[in-house]
């Protein structure tokens, strides 16, 4: 999804923000070259939200779910320790066959464990397996967002925080009419009165929300 900012602001935006790595940059020119629904792809800006987020929570072990090129999963990479660890999940063997080469190339990517396969079999095997995560970001298919934020709470520690994207779905939360706005409308709302959490709805690009578990 796309800025619900005018076409001035967000590249205003944009020239106050920190600027990608090449090799993100380079990235990003591959997936909007080859790629189906480039837009899916979290802006620079986000990006820079997400390592911002990684730092500030001293986040070591980070879990994604919608790899798609992997700009996300690298973005986050960059801001964890030598030894920190990001597993991320997605179907798209198209999508994340340019994610592989990119991790391959990058000096963080040694941090990356990519999983395929539904997201929800992957939770339920982490949590069998104990795994436990200091950040989780959330990009993937809509309409399993709901049954995502159920299953990752748990594998949240107090103070874990979870990272929501599209969660205004270009404004279509307001009255949604489709079943992806429905999902989300219906998530923003279980964030929005769950008592184990802290939250906040931001508008940046297509909505982030953030939850602190408590």
């Amino acid at each position: 999804m796309l800025s619900l900012l005018s076409p001035e602001l967000t590249e205003y935006i944009e020239r106050h923000s920190p600027a990608p790595s090449p090799l993100l940059a380079e990235l990003r020119a591959r997936t909007f070259a080859e790629l189906d629904d480039p837009q899916m792809q979290v802006g620079a800006v986000e990006g820079a939200l997400l390592r911002m987020l990684v730092t500030l929570s001293g986040a070591r072990r980070v879990l994604e779910l919608g790899t798609f090129s992997g700009y996300s999963s690298l973005s986050m990479a960059e801001a964890l320790p030598a030894d920190g660890h990001l597993v991320t999940c997605d179907v798209d063997e198209v999508a994340t066959s340019i994610a592989r080469e990119f991790f391959a190339r990058s000096p963080h990517g040694h941090k990356i464990e990519l999983r395929m396969g539904p997201a929800l079999d992957t939770l339920a095997a982490l949590a069998h397996a104990g795994q436990r995560f200091d950040l989780a970001f959330v990009d993937a298919d809509k309409t399993n967002y709901p049954a995502y934020y159920a299953a990752i709470l748990p594998l949240l520690p107090a103070g874990g925080l979870l990272v929501a994207d599209n969660a205004l779905w270009s404004g279509r939360v307001v009255a949604p009419n489709d079943e992806d706005a429905r999902a989300i409308a219906r998530f923003n709302a279980q964030v929005h009165d769950d008592p184990r959490v802290d939250h906040v709805l931001l508008s940046v690009r297509d909505g982030v929300m953030l939850a602190r578990k408590r």
